[in-house]
């Protein structure tokens, strides 16, 4: 697909509207385009998170992780290339299923190397941990937005697992980016009544 942007200042939206995907004119806070805008939140995080990852020599190999976050931006294009246009329908996300299989799969390999949970673990760590957690809340709340969306317009069901999947899985890499948990910061009950 070839995608070409002749002009960034368009001055179509200085009145508080914005062009769906159909050409169909919407309000900027219309449900559709908050699940659009936290989508883009989201993949904002999530750049911020894989600068986070990215060694920072050029010839040192670049981790794993770090392609995976890319293949996520671009589900979450998919994502959102779908929901920009009403009339695609409600099962037109053909790579959710695909999409939630191969989460599922990484899910389960970070999973398998990481300490068992005795606690709930609060965000932070090291810097990569603390935007994986980020990105974490971000999906959860582009979820909501669909969720919301999803009630007023019916969308594919897949979108809605996949973002919950993929909220799964920013909370183990964010294990994973603290040495596979060993480095977590726990959760201290009552820790303001000593």
């Amino acid at each position: 697909m070839t995608i070409r942007i002749d002009r960034v200042v368009t001055r179509g939206g200085d009145r508080g509207r914005t062009s769906l995907g159909n050409g169909a004119r919407v309000e900027k806070d219309d449900l559709r385009i908050e699940a659009l805008g936290t989508l883009d939140e989201a993949n904002a995080v999530i750049g911020v998170l894989r600068a986070a990852c990215t060694p920072l020599t050029q010839d040192a190999p670049q981790p794993q992780e770090v392609a995976f976050l890319r293949r996520i931006q671009s589900l979450l294009f998919d994502i959102g290339g779908i929901v920009c246009q009403p009339d695609k329908g409600p099962e037109a996300f053909t790579a959710g299923p695909a999409a939630m299989y191969v989460l599922e799969r990484e899910i389960e390999r970070l999973r398998a190397a990481q300490a068992p949970l005795t606690s709930f673990v609060l965000p932070g760590g090291t810097p990569a941990a603390a935007q994986a957690h980020l990105a974490r809340t971000v999906i959860r709340r582009a979820e909501r937005r669909m969720v919301s969306l999803h009630r007023a317009a019916p969308l594919d069901g897949t979108i809605l697992a996949c973002l919950n999947r993929l909220s799964d899985y920013f909370f183990v890499l964010g294990r994973h980016l603290n040495a596979d948990g060993r480095d977590d910061i726990s959760w201290l009950p009552d820790s303001f009544c000593d």
